[in-house]
């Protein structure tokens, strides 16, 4: 990846995003993540695929969804999936989450795919917000899923809430946000891939952030912090960035699963967590898919077989 510089504030971002080139360089990343997705490596034949939009609470945004099962009324499992993006930008619509989520489904659950508030470029939703907008929104989405899991023909007592990179951040924060409104009781389980939960880089402490760095992210500098809300990040607030999640924080969440790629920046930083999750007494698991980058499994028409196998952990955690 190219290196990328500091920049002074998030309305820097912005206006970066919101040029010319801003725009052609999120029309290429979207072209190449719409790629994913075709009827040979993700088929949406015996499936159901629906839209819909709902009304956040407490902020009254909407929130668009989309939801994926197995055509058919049989009372399903759910992962509840929250996209990638450092929090700041993509979409659950995109062709590499599409074809994830029919994977998913096709397997057997019923995926609810949440499209927040990013924090620089628009989802499928005009809004963008820094945090908390995007973790709000991810927590509304699951509260309604929980409220209508009937109409759904969805299991409330097996829903995961699971999400790759930026996603695994606000997979995480989801779950922190439940313990301390005393809701955690509302999923089964979490399941990060590849968390993006630091905030900075490089960190000595982790040194795959340094030997990997450039390999499908660029990471050094503060772009993800002052796009997401550098004051959170000042704050050390464990809801915007779990790194900072001490071990108080993390006991009595929900079994966790940290799943890491091997050649990552944040390989080390998803594994150091795992292992505080262990020493807060979480039932956690850990994974390390080696020989990839950056969340290889959300893209099927590169590996498929890597693809596979994690959805497959995935799916078994959901059932178990």
């Amino acid at each position: 990846m190219d290196v990328a510089t500091n920049v002074a504030s998030r309305e820097e971002l912005l206006a970066a995003a919101n040029s010319e080139e801003g725009q052609r360089s999120t029309a290429l990343e979207n072209d190449f993540m719409n790629e994913a997705d075709n009827e040979t490596v993700a088929p949406s034949r015996g499936l159901s695929i629906t839209e819909r939009t709902i009304s956040a609470q407490p902020d009254g945004n909407l929130i668009n969804l989309r939801l994926i099962r197995p055509i058919g009324t049989e009372i399903l499992p759910c992962v509840y999936y929250i996209h990638g993006g450092a929090m700041t930008g993509l979409s659950c619509f995109l062709g590499t989450f599409s074809a994830w989520g029919k994977i998913l489904a096709a397997k057997g659950v019923a995926v609810v795919m949440v499209d927040f508030r990013n924090a620089v470029v628009p989802s499928s939703v005009p809004d963008v917000a820094p945090f908390p907008a995007g973790l709000t929104d991810c927590v509304s989405g699951l509260e309604w899923l929980i409220a209508n899991a009937g109409e759904l023909a969805i299991d409330p007592a097996r829903v995961v809430v699971a999400g790759e990179s930026g996603g695994g951040n606000l997979t995480l924060a989801t779950g922190l946000t439940l313990k301390r409104q005393n809701k955690q009781h509302l999923v089964r389980g979490l399941y990060a891939l590849c968390p993006y939960i630091n905030g900075h880089w490089p960190d000595e402490r982790y040194p795959s952030s340094i030997e990997f760095n450039g390999y499908a992210l660029e990471l050094h500098n503060n772009r993800g912090a002052m796009g997401y809300g550098i004051e959170a990040f000042n704050e050390e607030n464990p809801l915007a960035w779990p790194g900072f999640a001490s071990s108080h924080d993390l006991n009595g969440l929900p079994p966790t699963v940290i799943s890491v790629n091997e050649c990552d920046p944040l390989r080390d930083e998803g594994i150091a967590l795992y292992r505080r999750l262990l020493e807060a007494g979480v039932a956690a698991r850990g994974r390390v898919v080696l020989g990839t980058t950056h969340a290889t499994e959300l893209y099927p028409t590169l590996c498929p077989e890597i693809t596979h196998a994690t959805a497959d952990d995935l799916v078994a955690f959901v059932r178990s």
